[in-house]
């Protein structure tokens, strides 16, 4: 079957099934739509997305006359109008193009497309906003479906975790079998109803007798399984969101704290849920600061540490020691006092973790050794805790508050 493969063909198609009253005639006029664009090139895709943006916005004629009838009679009656003269038809296109079979999953790859292009194309931020508030609808949590992923999982979601997995690197089955297959170890994952083979995100959970304050002994090649009877603490210590498409619709919170649940209701000897995380923009920040005008945290008496740093420090352990007191206060500061725009904490894991409510409790030295971990975190890792009788709590302080709750240990290291 040959499919539009034009922008323009696909405007007069998108026209079409906005008109179309029968579910039938647009199911049709849906599915290939959807597969005309898949068939488009790259250029072609940016070129209907400016489409979208351009020509299925709201009517401002429409729309001008139902703000003017609201403010003259402000009733219930005049605002549901002026409600539906504010809403795009793009956003009744997306609809119906979700009508399709397979179109769920057409729509997350077009929204790849339009964030893909946004930094260089702003006007497409329209488009990406009717698609947040639609996507947001279709995978609220009641939509989501909790898997556990073991070694037995069918091979082609197996896969999919190797794929998308964006802490740790899988390196092989062998790897992927370590971390799924021994007693101590658990995986979760979400799912949709209209996406059964592809991951949303998924959790990577170690099963320890204590809180660990480095990923090498988690992840090593013949270390020891302990018997999930023994263990006190469950660690969170790699999650990855597996859709481009679905960013910014948040799952993590959602995950966390039912897979906490259940470890607790089937291991009732875990008294203690914490992350093993990374700082991936830590040195990326210092960096920053250093070069600005008025830094908020480096000072001229930094200088022989960052002239440490800027070299092959941690191969050296007389420079080791030399900067660790220097990077511990910088990564302190890092957590508890930069921000970004918003005024919210600037590391991206650290508003993850605390708007779900956790603690920031402890900042590991040399948590992660690796090239990678060096580069861009000076090795530090972090231990946020979930106690799950004070999540709320905390979720409050953050949300309210731009609050980072954390330990008095945390604390302590700016302090010095």
């Amino acid at each position: 079957m040959r499919f539009p493969s034009h922008p323009d063909a696909l405007y007069r198609l998108a026209t079409a099934l906005l008109s179309e009253p029968g579910e039938a005639s647009g199911v049709v006029l849906a599915r290939d739509l959807l597969a005309g664009y898949a068939s488009l090139t790259t250029a072609d895709r940016l070129a209907f997305l400016g489409i979208l943006a351009d020509r299925f916005g709201p009517d401002p004629v429409r729309l001008r006359q139902a703000i003017d009838r609201y403010r003259e009679d402000p009733t219930s009656a005049t605002a549901s109008r002026l409600f539906a003269a504010a809403e795009p038809p793009r956003q009744e296109l997306i609809r119906r193009l979700n009508l399709a079979p397979g179109g769920t999953e057409s729509l997350v790859r077009m929204r790849e497309d339009v964030l893909a292009n946004l930094r260089a194309h702003p006007e497409l931020s329209p488009v990406d906003s009717d698609f947040v508030h639609l996507l947001s609808s279709w995978f609220n949590r009641g939509f989501l479906q909790i898997r556990p992923i073991d070694w037995t999982t069918p091979a082609h979601i197996l896969e999919k975790i190797i794929r998308y997995e964006a802490v740790h690197e899988i390196t092989s089955w062998s790897d992927l079998q370590r971390r799924l297959e021994p007693r101590d170890r658990r995986c979760f994952a979400f799912f949709h109803p209209a996406l059964p083979d592809e991951p949303l995100i998924f959790v990577e959970v170690a099963l320890t007798t204590s809180i660990p304050s480095a990923i090498v002994p988690l992840l090593a090649e013949g270390r020891r399984p302990i018997a999930p009877e023994r263990a006190r603490t469950a660690v969170f210590y790699s999650i990855s969101n597996c859709q481009a498409g679905l960013k910014g619709i948040s799952f993590g919170n959602f995950l966390i704290k039912q897979v906490a649940e259940e470890l607790k209701r089937d291991l009732p000897n875990l008294r203690t849920f914490v992350t093993l995380s990374p700082v991936p923009e830590l040195l990326a920040w210092l960096g920053k600061d250093r070069a600005a005008a008025s830094p908020s945290f480096v000072r001229a008496s930094h200088r022989r540490a960052l002239a440490a740093i800027d070299g092959d420090w941690s191969a050296d352990a007389a420079t080791a020691k030399l900067v660790r007191p220097f990077l511990h206060k910088a990564a302190a500061h890092y957590f508890l006092r930069a921000k970004n725009g918003s005024g919210k904490p600037a590391d991206p894991v650290a508003r993850f973790h605390l708007g779900n409510g956790a603690r920031l409790d402890r900042i590991n030295w040399m948590g992660d050794p690796s090239p990678k971990g060096i580069r861009q975190s000076a090795g530090f890792m972090v231990n946020y805790r979930y106690d799950l009788g004070q999540v709320e709590k905390n979720h409050d302080a953050y949300a309210n508050r731009s609050e980072v709750v954390a330990s008095r240990a945390v604390h302590k290291l700016i302090e010095q």
